[in-house]
């Protein structure tokens, strides 16, 4: 696992002693279950639940002997309980432990990244309602397009953040399953019964049909949803890195105090939280990869896949919850430029109006055709001659046959293309959060 990154109530869920816990939970349901079915003795089933423990020590002895380690396991438990332990693992195969155990680990961190989640979401809202009219150039091709404001940008990650939260619920369900159905899935030595009931008390679904395994296609399913919600955190950070870019310096990500930027130039305040997120998203990514091999196993099982999910699993897990608590403190603590956004919509000297113009000319007869040769006429004098586009605009004798003087004023001012902000505001943050 990848320790620096690996935030420790995401680790403690992981970890080996957590890992033995729920498996011995699965044990112990399936034994209760038999036991509710008359096929393990009252005083047996008494002792099992007083004395059921291990040793991850022993289970360590064991396995390096063994070289298996569920024979370790219920060997150490084995040695905690005594003799009643012949009722333990009985008609049971690895996997049914194994699976049914991990979805246990995963509804825990499941429900660390959709707290995170729901914080992420708490400081976007809030900023974006900070800078709900906080006029910015909007840019497309890299190159300044026309007006928008900095909350509408950050209500759109709101937004997008609304649905990651949905795909993540829902895949969160897809993992909430487990199975007892023995070697080959056929119930062979315990009816479905059992299984039913062991999943009902641990809060699980059973599958309705499985292998040795729960199929890989739900763990692929799962994965992907990760990689998308990074791959959001990716999308947003590597935006506050072009704002923050020399250039443009609109945003600036968080620099504490006593922070170094460059160890060899002391202005330096790099934007390496950013970074840092949009690097780990690549690891989230590559994941995928791997949960889509695992899909394809030999026949009712092999282990190719398990190897590789003792790795993705808790490092995709942790990884995302560090990089949603990283955003989360980002853009907390954005600081924002608005004057900065201000003259930066000056370098273009009014162009971003050019497509108001189209529409005022074409409003008033013109052909657009037409209406767009001079309005492009006129832009192309504004980068040539370094000439304001107002200015341009009023000594243009086809426009001012058309239009007058405080109408093309009027179309050269940023509130008529920002009317409807609030309407969107609305539908994000009031008629979505009704539905």
């Amino acid at each position: 696992m990848i320790d620096r990154y690996l935030p420790q109530d995401v680790a403690a869920i992981w970890s080996e002693e957590s890992k033995f816990r729920s498996w011995l939970k699965v044990e112990i349901e399936v034994c209760r279950a038999l036991a509710g079915k008359g096929w393990i003795p009252a005083e047996s089933m008494e002792a099992i639940e007083r004395k059921a423990d291990f040793s991850l020590a022993r289970i360590d002895e064991i396995e390096k002997k063994t070289h298996h380690d569920l024979i370790a396991f219920t060997t150490s438990v084995a040695e905690f309980v005594g003799p009643d332990s012949r009722f333990i693992h009985w008609g049971l195969t690895s996997t049914d432990v194994v699976d049914t155990a991990q979805a246990l680990q995963l509804r825990a961190v499941n429900s660390l990244i959709l707290e995170a989640v729901g914080e992420f979401m708490e400081v976007l809202s809030r900023r974006a309602r900070e800078h709900r009219r906080t006029l910015m150039m909007g840019r497309t091709h890299g190159i300044h397009a026309e007006v928008t404001t900095f909350g509408l940008k950050l209500a759109v990650w709101y937004d997008e953040m609304r649905r990651n939260r949905r795909r993540m619920e829902r895949a969160a369900d897809v993992m909430n399953v487990g199975k007892i159905s023995g070697a080959v899935g056929t119930f062979a030595h315990l009816d479905p019964d059992v299984e039913e009931k062991v999943c009902e008390r641990l809060g699980l679904r059973a599958a309705l049909v499985s292998t040795q395994t729960l199929q890989r296609d739900r763990h692929a399913e799962y994965l992907s949803t990760l990689a998308i919600l990074g791959s959001s955190l990716d999308k947003f950070a590597t935006e506050i890195r072009h704002l923050q870019r020399t250039e443009v310096r609109e945003v600036e990500e968080p620099f504490a105090a006593g922070q170094k930027g460059s160890s060899a130039m002391p202005h330096k305040r790099n934007p390496v939280k950013c970074e840092q997120v949009c690097g780990l998203a690549r690891l989230l990514r590559g994941y995928v990869v791997t949960s889509l091999e695992n899909m394809s196993l030999w026949h009712e099982r092999d282990i190719s896949h398990s190897s590789a999910e003792r790795v993705i699993l808790p490092d995709a897990t942790a990884v995302l919850c560090h990089m949603l608590r990283s955003m989360t403190t980002i853009v907390a603590g954005l600081v924002v430029y608005p004057e900065r956004m201000l003259k930066n919509m000056e370098l273009t000297r009014g162009l971003a109006y050019s497509g108001q113009l189209l529409l005022d000319l074409t409003r008033k007869g013109v052909l657009r055709e037409e209406a767009y040769v001079w309005v492009q006429r006129c832009s192309m004098k504004v980068w040539q001659e370094d000439k304001d586009f107002l200015d341009v605009l009023l000594g243009d004798t086809d426009i001012m046959r058309v239009l007058s003087p405080e109408e093309v004023r009027s179309a050269v001012n940023p509130e008529h293309q920002l009317r409807n902000v609030d309407v969107i505001f609305g539908r994000v943050f009031e008629e979505a959060a009704g539905r």
